[in-house]
């Protein structure tokens, strides 16, 4: 019996070291510390490896799928058509399309960019439910349904967007989207009616799943309907101005004025409740309040100060923060102490491989392999790179931009050169990959980052 409890802890043990081993060679700690020569290496080596998968995302239609689609990418994500994936890979695609498709291949992606779209909004009904993903093996929408359509997450809201870009795309015609508008305003009222605060005006995730940046602290495992979301509120400020431009090419003016309307007043409610005086950045809120009741009698407790605020701001440094510059919310006042206090802080957010998708100083900073849910506390994502980049450049930060575009070009690029592929997502100290080999998707948005970087023409999201 010793002689067997020996045995296997010296197995264990050479087990051990021979899997570090393999890991270390994997993920070299390589230095992203380059020249700008080195710069232009790696975006001929990203355009060369990109280009060549020019229809990779692309899936027919069958089952669940009345229509073709753009699927993420990876042995993970083969044959699914998820929400703003799809929407931030078809911009990739486009610009991809502009470097290196003929017209017919732009002609012939039409029918699986606008397909992404369509076949969301097939899923749609009166209660504005659309489901986040959709697989060829979905049921029928009365079945695939939750039971309370209303206190469920759903599609985030970039539908809008991604329609009113493929809209400006097709010179403004709306019309292939026309008789599915109704499901498109049922699924951004449901939003407005339903996950909306009344005493802030923000809305909100109902719960923590399907948010897309999955383990968020301000959202992960809190109470369900308290997390008023920056990120979230970002995206759906966006999401209404997307609706009073495809009201406009549909011919519906009044329409058009009501959701331009309520973008204007989502606008300012952010500013209002996200903006922190304090650290000079945009934070998601605390809404998890006990509701203030007027007193029966003069003598109950707190009846002589009841509580001015109706929200709390949640100081916790997620990079989601800078979305308010991408989404043209944050003043010009604003934007300047992002970048200066938060931005350039290589303590908190600026990292050599580029942004951390969580501040370095908060104690839930954690960059180990995760898949479920996928980790968005301190490793770099290409997404988030490619959206603090896109409000550094809308904002005229062009030096910091420059930074930015080149960390990501010379992160992706070293991944292509020594693996072949990119990943999901990286350390982001040296830029090794953690996880998901093969990862496409927004990644991808690095050719977007290369054209602007040079001077070229690059293709932008509503």
């Amino acid at each position: 019996m010793l002689r067997l409890k020996i045995y296997l802890f010296v197995y264990t043990f050479l087990t051990s070291a021979y899997v570090l081993a393999q890991n270390n060679a994997a993920t070299p700690n390589v230095s992203l510390q380059d020249s700008g020569g080195d710069v232009k290496k790696y975006i001929k080596i990203c355009r060369q490896f990109i280009h060549k998968e020019l229809k990779g995302m692309y899936r027919k239609e069958g089952g669940a799928f009345k229509y073709p689609f753009l699927a993420p990418g990876s042995s993970q994500y083969q044959d699914q058509l998820w929400d703003w994936d799809s929407w931030l890979s078809n911009i990739a695609l486009r610009q991809n399309l502009l470097e290196s498709g003929s017209e017919k291949d732009k002609e012939e992606a039409i029918k699986y960019e606008q397909g992404s779209v369509l076949n969301f909004l097939n899923y749609g009904g009166f209660d504005g439910w659309i489901p986040i993903m959709i697989n060829r093996g979905f049921k029928p929408r009365s079945e695939q349904m939750p039971k309370n359509s209303f206190g469920d997450n759903m599609h985030k809201p970039v539908l809008a967007q991604h329609a009113a870009f493929l809209t400006k795309l097709n010179n403004g015609d709306a019309s292939w989207i026309g008789e599915k508008f109704y499901e498109m305003q049922t699924f951004v009222n449901n939003y407005l009616n339903h996950h909306r605060h009344k005493e802030t005006g923000l809305v909100y995730w109902q719960t923590d799943h399907g948010i897309g940046v999955d383990n968020d602290p301000s959202t992960y495992f809190r109470p369900p309907a308290s997390s008023g979301s920056i990120y979230l509120n970002c995206l759906m400020y966006k999401e209404l101005l997307a609706m009073s431009y495809l009201a406009q090419r549909l011919n519906l003016g009044e329409i058009s004025i009501l959701y331009k309307r309520d973008a204007e007043v989502l606008k300012e409610k952010i500013r209002e409740h996200c903006w922190d005086e304090k650290d000079g950045f945009y934070y998601s809120v605390d809404l998890n309040l006990l509701p203030y009741k007027k007193p029966e009698l003069y003598w109950e407790l707190h009846s002589g100060g009841p509580r001015s605020y109706d929200c709390l701001i949640q100081r916790i440094g997620v990079w989601s923060g800078f979305m308010a510059m991408w989404a043209d919310v944050a003043t010009p006042e604003h934007a300047k102490r992002i970048v200066e206090e938060n931005l350039r802080n290589e303590k908190t957010f600026n990292a050599p491989a580029g942004i951390r998708t969580l501040s370095k100083l908060e104690k839930m900073y954690n960059v180990k392999a995760s898949g479920n849910p996928s980790s968005w506390l301190g490793p770099v994502w290409g997404v988030s790179n490619y959206m603090v980049w896109k409000g550094l450049v809308k904002y005229g930060f062009v030096d910091d931009a420059k930074k930015l575009a080149e960390k990501s070009i010379i992160l992706f690029g070293k991944d292509f050169e020594r693996s072949g592929a990119l990943h999901e997502y990286y350390l982001p100290e040296n830029g090794a990959p953690v996880l998901n080999k093969g990862f496409q998707n927004w990644n991808f948005l690095v050719l977007n980052m290369a054209a602007w970087l040079e001077g070229k023409p690059f293709v932008e999201e509503f």
